[in-house]
């Protein structure tokens, strides 16, 4: 089984009217973690878990690939 840093994620990004979703997949493990980002300003995290139909759910949902460096800088806090 591959070890938590071996693992490459991938990252998706859906924008609405004036909400950004970012999502990170660990397609291994099928877990992850999905930022919400409010027009005020605040940013929403939270953990989740899938099952393996999680890359066909995103497309179908209009997510598209996204950028690690976006995604962690909002996780780190370092982006608002």
């Amino acid at each position: 089984m591959a070890r938590e840093s071996n693992i490459v994620h991938q990252y998706f990004k859906k924008k609405f009217e004036d909400v950004i979703i970012l999502v990170k997949v660990n397609p291994i493990q099928f877990k992850g973690v999905e930022i919400t980002l409010l027009p005020n300003g605040e940013c929403e995290m939270r953990a989740l878990e899938f099952d393996e139909g999680i890359m066909e759910d995103l497309a179908t949902d209009g997510f598209e690939e996204a950028s690690a460096l976006e995604f962690n800088l909002y996780y780190s806090g370092l982006a608002k």
